[in-house]
């Protein structure tokens, strides 16, 4: 049963389980309440309020997957638009390289096609995987990245085919741990980079995600996983490495970090579906 039908399914049982306590509660409070056991009274108060925050946990696991699918096809739209102008834009420059060549300015056409190969590397590597929703996370990610003046850089040695998780689930794993590293870079001023390397073994999908930001003090890397810490005032802060840490639990797998004066990295393994 895939996931859909079992939340319609609960949902139901749920809602009639409900309706029936109401109406049990209605008939015997018509009744002399000598008659009524207190037993009975308080069996379906707890019955009602079983089901009512079974539904509100339904009610709030749909809205979660939903706003997660809705980022997934934003992301997977914005990367369609981008590819799209970025073939326009790469015939342009095609015919400009070819141009100097004719004329027999080699120099010329070199420098000018060093930034066009770069970009086109940039996109060739963040679609390296099987899944299109992390491959439109990590160009995302890039292109937010270079407007902060920060390097992405991507290393894909895996297709990713088995994952024990939903993709989007992983992109907002990835998303949470790329988006603290972008703000924990936005005030350095020498070279900020970010490093994302996708591997895998016989078992494992391994991620390893790094900066070059400011240290995590040593006192605190045994919270940043707790629901609530952060290092900032706003109150949207706090959740994130929280749900990043629930997601890698609940998918069997596990997750590291480590902070130096050089680099603040995250290590994680998931286990691959059909070696779980």
């Amino acid at each position: 049963m895939n996931f859909k039908k079992l939340v319609g399914a609960l949902l139901l049982i749920n809602l009639l389980q409900f309706f029936i306590g109401l109406i049990i509660l209605l008939i015997q409070g018509r009744t002399i309440i000598d008659e009524v056991s207190i037993y009975m009274f308080l069996a379906i108060g707890l019955l009602l309020l079983s089901s009512l925050i079974t539904i509100m946990g339904l009610y709030f696991a749909i809205r979660y997957k939903n706003d997660n699918m809705t980022e997934t096809i934003q992301n997977l739209e914005e990367l369609n638009t981008r590819l799209r102008s970025q073939r326009h834009d790469y015939l342009n420059h095609f015919q400009v390289i070819y141009g100097l060549m004719e004329l027999g300015e080699y120099e010329e056409a070199k420098s000018y096609i060093d930034p066009v190969f770069k970009d086109i590397m940039k996109v060739s590597k963040a679609l390296k995987t099987a899944q299109p929703a992390v491959n439109a996370l990590l160009q995302a990610k890039t292109w937010a990245a270079e407007k902060k003046g920060i390097d992405l850089y991507l290393e894909i040695r895996s297709e990713l085919k088995n994952l024990p998780l939903e993709a989007w689930n992983l992109c907002k794993v990835l998303a949470n741990i790329i988006d603290n590293g972008i703000t924990a870079l936005e005030e350095e001023q020498d070279e900020k980079s970010i490093h994302l390397e996708i591997g895998e073994d016989q078992n494992n999908y391994t991620f390893l995600i790094y900066n070059n930001g400011p240290e995590i003090p040593s006192n605190h890397l045994d919270a940043i996983f707790k629901q609530g810490y952060s290092t900032k005032r706003e109150e949207e802060h706090g959740m994130g490495l929280y749900i990043v840490s629930r997601i890698i639990k609940e998918a069997g797998g596990t997750i590291q970090v480590d902070s130096n004066a050089d680099k603040t990295s995250f290590y994680i393994e998931l286990p691959k579906a059909n070696k779980r």
